[in-house]
């Protein structure tokens, strides 16, 4: 079927994203995977071009146009070529609706022009070693101290956690409190006490630099609080989570759809038994099946963008979209690696390290389980 989400401008950006990572990425991005790490002159190169939050208003260097379409649009052209390693999703659906919606005139001033440039790159930091999709039970305390939180804790699996110049922490101001007593603050790159661990190493997203953060007494002034009030991070964050979910299945239904196009090609190319292996019935049977159920997903998707833009996507279909999606880009990788045989299993091949990189994404995000649990008591049981 015809997909009709997309406008000439959004067209005329996806050409140009396509010549930046054609130019600025694809030619290096086997390098950043040995080095672990996506060099920061790639973000304010991105910057230059505007590839950063054009939901920013022009004031402070965006485009003041917000409209979740561009970000797909740079999210599936990223996918299209693996470039695994750019942390740009991160920053521009995830982190962008924080610093945009829940700041004040003054942090704007300090925050927005840099992270449209690139010069700011941000990372959000909920996970810790002894919580994940279970928010309220972080231990990471902020105590406030005159005009300043002391912040102690610990973090890990932060996405750009090395490169971060601006981490939200979701840490707890009153630990009495339970999900009431949750605040968001922005740690600067270079205030004392705040350090990073280890770029972790990963199954896959080998040049995307995961970190772990510690904080030893950080003294975070409360004009880094996001929000005017303390105890509203566990509100913000469920209000924004949506888009997060939502950013992750538009990554899931392109992976798919590029393994897929892949694979169909392979196998009108490869030969067994003095045939092509596509002539195979279940071969065709296989793909007939990926095929559907990725249209059904893709269209889906959009229809979540959509909502998403007139401001009525809602928790559980983001988690319907999330967990379906990442799913079936699973399923959709692991049976196209089948169907490459031997080949499948070689690192020069991409279907493997698309499956790679592709099995975390039923992870972060909040489990695929933990969503089936958000659809589950929509049903008020």
């Amino acid at each position: 079927m015809q997909r009709d989400l997309f406008e000439e401008e959004h067209l005329l950006f996806r050409n140009t994203v396509r010549e930046f990572l054609a130019r600025e990425v694809v030619p290096h991005h086997a390098q950043w995977e040995k080095d672990g790490i996506v060099p920061r002159d790639v973000w304010k190169k991105a910057g230059e071009l505007g590839l950063f939050a054009l939901s920013v208003p022009e004031q402070y260097g965006g485009s003041g146009i917000r409209d979740f379409r561009y970000n797909a649009v740079l999210d599936e052209e990223i996918i299209r070529v693996g470039a695994s390693g750019l942390g740009f999703s991160l920053h521009n659906d995830v982190v962008a609706p924080y610093l945009l919606d829940l700041t004040n005139d003054e942090q704007k001033e300090r925050w927005l022009p840099g992270f449209v440039s690139g010069e700011l790159i941000t990372a959000i930091a909920m996970t810790e070693p002894g919580a994940g999709s279970d928010l309220q039970g972080i231990r990471t305390t902020a105590i406030r101290d005159g005009d300043h939180y002391v912040l102690n804790g610990q973090k890990t699996f932060i996405t750009n956690g090395i490169n971060a110049d601006l981490v939200i922490v979701v840490a707890k101001t009153d630990p009495s409190a339970g999900a009431r007593g949750i605040t968001l603050l922005v740690v600067e790159r270079g205030m004392e006490g705040f350090t990073r661990g280890r770029n972790l190493e990963k199954i896959g997203l080998h040049a995307q630099d995961t970190a772990e953060l510690f904080f030893d007494n950080v003294r975070v002034p409360v004009a880094n609080r996001l929000g005017p009030e303390e105890g509203q991070g566990f509100i913000q964050l469920m209000q924004n989570l949506p888009q997060e979910r939502l950013s992750i299945a538009v990554a899931a239904v392109a992976a798919s759809e590029r393994v897929l196009e892949m694979t169909i090609e392979y196998c009108r190319n490869r030969k067994a038994f003095g045939r092509s292996i596509g002539s195979f019935q279940n071969t065709r049977f296989v793909l007939a099946e990926l095929a559907t159920e990725v249209e059904i997903a893709r269209h889906y998707v959009d229809k979540c963008i959509r909502a998403l833009n007139a401001g009525e996507l809602t928790a559980v279909d983001a988690a319907k979209a999330k967990w379906w999606t990442t799913d079936l880009q699973n399923k959709v990788i692991d049976r196209c690696l089948q169907l490459h045989g031997g080949y499948g299993y070689m690192l020069e091949y991409p279907v493997a390290k698309a499956w790679l990189d592709g099995r975390v994404q039923s992870i972060y995000g909040g489990t695929n389980e933990i969503m089936k649990e958000i659809i589950g008591r929509s049903f008020g049981f």
